[in-house]
């Protein structure tokens, strides 16, 4: 296989044409080319003479992947569905507001981690992404986004934000996602403070990102406030505590100075009580945070089911009665896939995609 130019930075690409033979500011075209110009060929490199493009191409490819399924929202929501160079599928969706343009992107093809109620654990974990197929979705969000007509597109604007918290466990694939939040942030000129890095509570994780000093925000989907309740929708989690996370994650306000998020996906009659909203304020108090309130977006194939406006409201209240900062997660992509890995699962269960 050609190797991918996708994923190293200007100054590797330097290198790698002073390699070849060639000056080093040709590696600073290339990387304008495929990082700011979203370009997929050498074909699409201009000012690169067509001796060196032909060069380029006999060792070189540009990385990209390719477009197997978008499904539109209505409130302009994209839902894409990538195949990778080797075949392997990836889910990534666009998301535009009035104010930002914002893009969640997968780490993993699958996910090791296993949430009893996520519809990326039904079709299993096959491998972690290479830093440029994770920012690869991020140019090709953005590419789908300006070309669509759908509602809410006509003038989308460049994305300035990106959430770490598509298929995968960020933390799990460590090197590529921190190699990929340098490449959001030098070469595609993203602010480290509009990139959000999900994880599901791996603590060694928390204190490693911690030592960064990256001014990115830490979520972390926590989804019980007790030990009992958390090992049941996330059994393979069990090696650490609630209390040991929240103590990394007060560490890691102490180390960065930044606030952290909780994600709480609200599950009907199963996380989503009085008791356990108490629990989560008492969990949760003198702590730097947000809590954001996820209605549980219901998989075929799984018993859970969302919960009642009425409970929703009811939780919010306990919490914010604390003094905690709270959101709702304003509920996006009706009419499509919504949930993480229901467009993978519904493709993996067709006939396979012809390889290229």
């Amino acid at each position: 296989m050609l190797t991918r130019l996708l994923g190293l930075n200007s100054e590797e690409l330097r290198q790698r044409l002073q390699e070849e033979g060639e000056p080093a500011y040709r590696g600073d075209q290339i990387a304008e080319w495929i990082y700011r110009h979203q370009a997929h060929t050498f074909a699409e490199m201009t000012n690169l003479g067509q001796t060196l493009r032909a060069q380029l191409e006999n060792k070189y490819q540009v990385g990209r992947s390719r477009v197997i399924n978008v499904q539109h929202g209505q409130d302009g929501t994209a839902k894409l569905l990538l195949e990778m160079c080797d075949g392997a599928l990836v889910e990534t969706v666009g998301l535009p507001y009035p104010e930002h343009f914002t893009c969640c992107l997968s780490t993993q093809v699958g996910c090791p981690i296993g949430c009893v109620f996520c519809a990326t654990g039904l079709s299993g974990y096959t491998r972690n992404l290479e830093p440029g197929e994770i920012v690869d979705q991020a140019l090709t969000v953005q590419e789908e986004m300006r070309s669509s007509n759908s509602p809410g597109n006509n003038d989308i604007r460049r994305l300035d934000h990106v959430t770490f918290m598509g298929m995968g466990e960020p933390l799990l694939n460590y090197e590529a996602t921190i190699k990929a939040l340098h490449l959001l942030n030098e070469e595609l000129g993203m602010g480290m403070r509009n990139i959000t890095v999900s994880t599901v509570g791996l603590v060694t994780g928390i204190r490693k990102l911690a030592q960064e000093k990256l001014q990115v925000t830490l979520a972390v989907s926590l989804h019980a406030p007790n030990d009992n309740l958390r090992r049941k929708l996330i059994p393979r989690m069990g090696q650490w505590s609630v209390a040991e996370i929240i103590k990394a994650c007060r560490d890691y306000i102490r180390d960065t100075g930044r606030r952290v998020t909780f994600e709480y996906c609200l599950l009907g009659g199963v996380n989503d009580g009085t008791a356990e909203a108490h629990q989560l304020a008492v969990l949760l108090r003198g702590l730097k945070c947000h809590v954001n309130l996820i209605p549980y977006n219901p998989v075929p194939g799984l018993a859970f089911k969302a919960p009642s406006s009425r409970q929703i409201q009811v939780f919010r209240e306990i919490l914010s009665s604390a003094g905690i900062q709270v959101t709702q997660r304003f509920q996006r992509g009706q009419g499509i896939d919504a949930a993480c890995g229901q467009l993978r699962q519904r493709a993996m269960k067709k006939a396979p995609v012809e390889q290229y």
